[in-house]
């Protein structure tokens, strides 16, 4: 099939690399015109596995290309992919400026194509998370400006939410658990399920269903998921008062069929792009519409809260005076195997350490650049994560990095002032690490 992607973000870029990796020619196009000439030249603006090898393969081939011209974009191509930034506005709705903006000169394109080629065929899918309603609303603006279609022309809207975990983003879309399509014709999802019928060849299956139901899957995803990770943050900081373990309480209620292992480990919170944007959007959605979503409300005030209570920890385990403490942070991103850093519950961390006077030290595998733009030089960055501990009086783990999980304990004893470690991913074992000679603190653990 002959696609376009407009927007070449995590979603996009992903998008437009993997249906062009399956044999569909494919546009991806971006305002960003510096953006584009990278990755005209297979440099990507983003760390994501896997991701930079099938855009360089696709691009040598001729399969996948960028533009920065919508126009092209949208003649080239039979189906249209908005994959465009909702950000959250003031009030936590999610801003839809960008993908109506869009949608409007994209219906201008059409207008004016439609007249040479009465037999014109688009299909424009969202793929964006959007609050529901919003496939119904840019087909009512579509039609709004192209007026009445030419009988033997094809123009509808489709909605296709995306269930991608960043670093994990390309398996997550070649082998998908399931595909959401939400449709309001026969046609249309004739359309779709051949566009997916190479991911799902595996058994995974291909779930149809009207727009606005495929819109809220979307959000209900994110806040299930949100909410098993803050129930258990909310767990452990209980554990931590009783005595209990919180990790032999996940694992034991992990083996139970109804709940399962997964997103269920406690922390110092979740961040990232999709669950605090998505959750703010949920709640406004729901009191738009005269529901009040309680249980949505306190999984986002709960997060919020955990993020700041190992910086509790760390005030009390040196009695409240951090001035001129050296604090060492291993992990920047919100989560491994990422570059990104929105929502990072390390920059809620950093800046409250800072706050209480201390000095920082930090160090992660590949979200140091981007680490900068946000603290500039108000902490200082190691070249690796030893270096980061030379004389400090702490290390803080904030992200689980897989090059973090087994390090030379006696070396970073050697190399830090004072061995004390406060694991905000509960990765290493309590007792291992007290019988170094370590003064070991995790979060719900004994």
């Amino acid at each position: 099939m002959k696609i376009s992607v407009i927007g070449t973000g995590y979603v996009g870029l992903v998008t437009g690399a993997c249906f062009a990796d399956t044999g569909n020619d494919v546009i991806c196009m971006d305002v960003d015109s510096a953006k584009i000439s990278k990755l005209k030249k297979g440099i990507l603006p983003i760390y994501e596995p896997g991701l930079d090898e099938i855009v360089k393969k696709n691009l040598a081939v001729g399969r996948l290309s960028f533009t920065t011209e919508l126009e092209e974009a949208v003649k080239k191509s039979e189906l249209i992919f908005l994959c465009l930034p909702t950000p959250p506005s003031k009030d936590g709705d999610a801003d839809l400026s960008i993908v109506f903006n869009v949608v409007k000169n994209i219906a201008r394109i059409l207008k004016r194509e439609i007249k040479s080629n009465p037999q014109l065929r688009k299909l424009i899918v969202s793929k964006s998370t959007v609050p529901v309603g919003t496939a119904d609303r840019i087909k009512e603006v579509i039609f709004s400006i192209l007026g009445k279609i030419p009988e033997g022309a094809f123009i509808d809207v489709a909605s296709n939410p995306e269930f991608l975990k960043e670093g994990n983003a390309v398996q997550d879309f070649m082998f998908p658990d399931r595909v959401v399509i939400g449709v309001n014709n026969g046609e249309s999802e004739r359309i779709m399920r051949e566009l997916y019928e190479p991911f799902v060849r595996t058994g995974a299956p291909i779930l149809v269903m009207d727009t606005r139901s495929a819109e809220m899957v979307k959000y209900t995803a994110n806040a299930f998921l949100a909410m098993r990770i803050s129930f258990m943050n909310e767990i452990a900081n209980l554990c931590e008062k009783l005595g209990a373990d919180v990790e032999k309480v996940r694992v034991a209620i992990g083996y139970d069929v109804r709940i399962g292992p997964k997103f269920l480990f406690p922390g110092v919170g979740w961040g990232g792009s999709c669950f605090p944007k998505d959750l703010k959007a949920l709640i406004k959605m729901g009191a738009k519409n005269g529901v009040d979503l309680k249980i949505v409300k306190a999984v986002y005030d709960v997060n919020e809260r955990q993020k700041k209570l190992i910086v509790e920890k760390i005030k009390k385990h040196f009695n409240g005076r951090l001035k001129d403490k050296k604090i060492a942070i291993w992990g920047l991103s919100f989560k491994p195997k990422t570059d990104d850093m929105r929502e990072a519950p390390s920059i809620t961390i950093i800046n409250e350490l800072l706050k209480l006077g201390a000095s920082v030290v930090a160090y992660d595998p590949v979200a140091i650049p981007n680490a900068k733009k946000i603290f500039d030089k108000r902490i200082k960055f190691a070249k690796n994560q030893y270096e980061a501990l030379k004389g400090a009086d702490a290390l803080v783990l904030v992200t689980e990095w897989q090059e973090f999980r087994e390090p030379d304990f006696n070396y970073m004893k050697n190399l830090m002032r004072t061995p004390v470690v406060f694991d905000g991913r509960n990765i290493y074992k309590p007792e291992k690490l007290k019988g170094l000679g370590f003064v070991y603190y995790g979060i719900g653990r004994k």
